[in-house]
């Protein structure tokens, strides 16, 4: 990614559960993505009909994210119990960045929240957006360098390119 900058923050799980998500959610839009996955964009439209009354549960947020609040990890927990959804966000420019990501199924979480720092080296299972890839069901396909390439998630480069509605 070297050069250009990279935002996403979204939540991830196969696209009948994001569809059903979405339905309760008036502002969120569903994107699909390669393997039987989908996005919703967290734009600032989601995340405000997601914080419920706004309260955060711990400093910094919850599950590390800083933008998380109780009613927003609360439906995410709910959404949970029919299959597992992943929350990440990544932002670089210029080859360096921060990524994190973590992971609900059946009402907790399961995964995470795992953190990848500015120049901190991937771990060797891979990056936080990676593994949380992996636990909703995306696998590396051959001649892609990672669940990250595999599903498709370098197609556009900000949460607000997402959000956008195709052409």
């Amino acid at each position: 990614m070297s050069g250009m900058s990279y935002e996403l923050q979204a939540l991830i799980g196969t696209c009948e559960l994001l569809t059903v998500a979405a339905a309760e959610v008036p502002a969120a839009r569903v994107v699909p993505l390669a393997q039987g996955l989908a996005l919703i964009p967290v734009t600032s439209a989601v995340r405000a009909a997601l914080q419920g009354d706004g309260s955060v549960r711990k400093p910094g947020g919850g599950a590390g994210f800083g933008w998380h609040s109780d009613g927003f990890e609360l439906r995410l927990a709910a959404w949970s119990k029919a299959g597992p959804i992943a929350c990440v966000e990544a932002e670089y420019f210029g080859g360096s960045g921060t990524q994190r990501a973590a992971v609900w199924t059946d009402g907790r979480v399961v995964l995470g929240p795992l953190t990848i720092g500015e120049f901190e080296p991937a771990p060797a299972e891979g990056t936080p957006i990676s593994r949380a890839l992996r636990q909703v069901g995306a696998c590396t396909e051959e001649g892609r360098a990672d669940e990250f390439e595999s599903v498709g998630l370098g197609r556009h480069r900000s949460t607000g390119g997402w959000a956008e509605p195709a052409d």
